[in-house]
């Protein structure tokens, strides 16, 4: 633009009134000029002010600002020609409301010029419309922001995101890793930054192929990877290989050609998969375990009855033929078969009463126990399948070992777990015996007894004997074990106070396991743990009602309760029962009832001897088959009543009678 001054030089020696003159200085100029009068009346003008007012040249001469662009503008201009004084200038800049022409940006300088000679005062008002700049550099300036706020935006969701982004370039070089990549693969981002991809996360059996897919997609312009869902192999920095959820996009921009990659770390995932199936199994087993359980009461109550028979009636056998009739040839022949046929039926009985304590639910229960009995006990459930399998089963109890306070059940089912244990060893074991050896000692320093349970087989490896006590945890095929068996078995063995641990390997080479279980003491004294029967007075014979459907049963018991010298009364239900008692004749000093029984069973009997006859009630006891039962379990809580399982023995019989006779007369 042309300054000012160059226009007042101009004008000195000029007439300012020749409109001629004043077209012929202002056509050369570069921008819009005009020049006005005191009266704001445009004077002259050269066409680019013409332009821009959008009118011709006899339309603005002669006429004022407001006529032309309104009375704002001219106000403003009137408002400088009033300040300025000869010489003096004005500048200005901004958005102003030129009146027909809207609203537009300009840039403008007013000069006050006074010609020699004194003539008349006039304005040179020299403008540039700036109002397509400005609007092309407010439009620039948004983009700009736009531009930032996104590229912000954009760093926000990169620097935040839970995934690792990982930006290439054609050429596998790394120029974006966020924080999540970072975090998951163990690269500091100026670490990454500028490497090859396939240097840093692709694992080295992988690299060829990824080599390969990426020359093939840029030639071709085909890709089996790009957006699909792919699950991987990547590596991390220390070179541990990962499980990972891999997507790659082309995110090219312009002229450069980039890929994106969202990689999801799924070792967690992976590890909580592992964790649901397991709990599915564990579930699973515990579902089969509640079926067994239901399996075995029924199983229990049917065998229980016909094995208390046969143990029953050998013993009573036995004993008469000793009593009556030891003179007979044939008496220590009958005996010794009667033994047998004893032998035969406790181990029958040992047997069901093992699956049923493994399956029972309950509370511990302790009592003085020969550690000798309890292995013997083991050793009977599982005979025929070592016996099957060429097992030699060694043992070495010395009959000195003092008895243990102990839940006899529950240590058991330890010494059955870990024989079952070295007997599956043994299988994978094709040369030379088989042998099981169990031995225990004293240990009287520490008031502890020590046993031990080693096999010959291949062993257990040192990289999983840290492992081998985690619920769960077994290296047996599919459907053979559950991986509780040792956990259960330590926990069991830590509830007595004693510990339950793995042995260096023994020098023929297999497993061994070492129990450690302290003595402990019976809070009982030996009167509370074997009561005997009340004496009943000379000439006198006690009462036992004795309640059974099955005739075998009743009679059993019948002939037990005589020995101990009762009278007993038969009923073969509970509504028997009811109709004898009912005649007024019959006051029994003890009863005896079965629980499952038809025409009345043992709950409603009890129920009504409560309403019925109170003190009775409390001198009833129960015998069962059926304790594994959820409605039997439940009863005989409720009740508090002193119960025997099937099959029972006569000194069952002698302690249940004596808890329930007493001194006091019946009522």
């Amino acid at each position: 633009m042309i300054e000012p001054d160059h226009v007042a030089r101009a004008f000195d020696d000029t007439h300012v009134g020749d409109p001629q003159l004043l077209r012929a200085f202002f056509s050369g100029f570069v921008g819009c000029a005009a020049f006005l009068d005191q009266a704001c009346r445009y004077r002259a003008a050269n066409q680019e002010y013409l332009d821009f007012v959008g009118k011709a040249e006899q339309a603005v001469l002669g006429r004022k600002v407001s006529d032309i662009l309104g009375k704002e503008v001219h106000q403003s201009y009137q408002e400088f020609i009033e300040r300025l004084r000869p010489g003096d200038s004005i500048r200005r800049e901004g958005w102003r409301d030129y009146g027909p022409l809207g609203t537009r940006y300009v840039e403008q300088t007013i000069t006050a010029y006074q010609a020699r000679g004194g003539g008349a005062l006039g304005f040179i008002v020299l403008s540039c419309d700036l109002t397509e700049l400005k609007v092309q550099q407010q439009e620039l300036i948004e983009r700009i922001e736009a531009l930032r706020a996104a590229e912000a935006y954009h760093a926000i969701i990169v620097e935040t995101a839970l995934d690792a982004i990982v930006v290439t370039d054609e050429t596998g070089i790394v120029v974006d890793f966020n924080p999540a990549a970072v975090s998951i693969f163990g690269y500091g981002r100026d670490e990454a930054m500028g490497h090859q991809i396939s240097d840093l996360i692709i694992p080295p059996s992988l690299r060829s192929a990824h080599g390969n897919g990426m020359r093939t997609y840029l030639e071709s312009g085909i890709s089996r990877v790009l957006g699909q869902r792919l699950e991987l192999e990547a590596l991390r920095a220390n070179g541990e290989q990962i499980p990972i959820e891999l997507t790659i996009t082309d995110v090219t921009l312009g002229t450069k050609r980039l890929f994106a990659a969202h990689l999801r770390d799924l070792t967690g995932a992976r590890r909580a998969q592992q964790e649901i199936e397991r709990q599915r199994e564990a579930l699973h087993q515990k579902e089969k375990l509640a079926a067994l359980g239901s399996l075995l009461a029924g199983v229990a109550h049917e065998l229980n009855n016909p094995l208390s028979i046969v143990l029953g009636q050998s013993m009573m056998l036995r004993e008469r033929l000793a009593n009556e009739a030891p003179c007979l040839a044939q008496s220590e022949d009958l005996a010794q078969r009667a033994v047998k046929i004893e032998n035969a039926a406790n181990r029958c009985a040992r047997i069901v009463r093992s699956f049923l304590d493994m399956a029972r639910q309950r509370k511990t229960e302790r009592q003085a126990v020969l550690l000798a009995h309890l292995v013997r006990d083991a050793l009977d459930l599982l005979s025929y399948n070592l016996r099957s399998a060429d097992i030699i089963v060694e043992t070495d109890l010395p009959e000195t070992l003092p008895p243990l306070w102990i839940d006899s059940d529950q240590i058991h089912q330890v010494i059955v777990n870990l024989v079952v244990n070295a007997h599956q060893a043994l299988e994978a074991k094709n040369n030379g015996e088989r042998r099981i050896r169990i031995a225990a000692e004293s240990e009287s320093g520490a008031q502890t007894v020590r046993m031990s349970i080693s096999d010959n087989g291949p062993g257990i490896p040192p990289d999983i004997r840290p492992r081998i006590f985690d619920p769960y945890f077994t290296t047996k095929p599919q459907g053979i074990g559950t991986g509780i068996g040792l956990a259960v078995s330590r926990g069991l063995v830590e509830a007595h106070g004693g510990t339950l641990d793995v042995a260096d390997r023994p020098a023929g080479g297999g497993a061994c396991f070492l129990i450690r279980l302290p003595l402990g003491s019976s809070p009982y004294s030996d009167a509370d743990i074997h009561p005997d029967v009340t004496t009943a007075p000379a000439g006198t014979k006690r009462c036992v009602l004795v309640i059974d459907d099955e005739v075998e049963i009743a009679e059993l018991l019948s002939d037990m309760a005589e020995q101990l010298d009762f009278r007993v009364v038969v009923a073969h239900s509970g509504q028997a029962a009811k109709i004898r008692l009912g005649q007024g004749d019959l006051s029994p000093d003890a009863i005896l009832c079965d629980i499952h029984m038809p025409g009345g069973d043992g709950p409603a009997f009890y129920e009504w001897l409560q309403m019925t006859h109170p003190s009775l009630s409390t001198r009833t006891g129960f015998v069962t088959g059926d304790t594994l039962g959820p409605a039997a379990g439940r009863f005989l809580a409720r009740s508090g009543c002193p119960v025997i399982e099937k099959p029972f023995h006569p000194e069952d019989i002698r302690r249940i009678l004596a808890s329930l006779t007493g001194p006091a007369p019946i009522a």
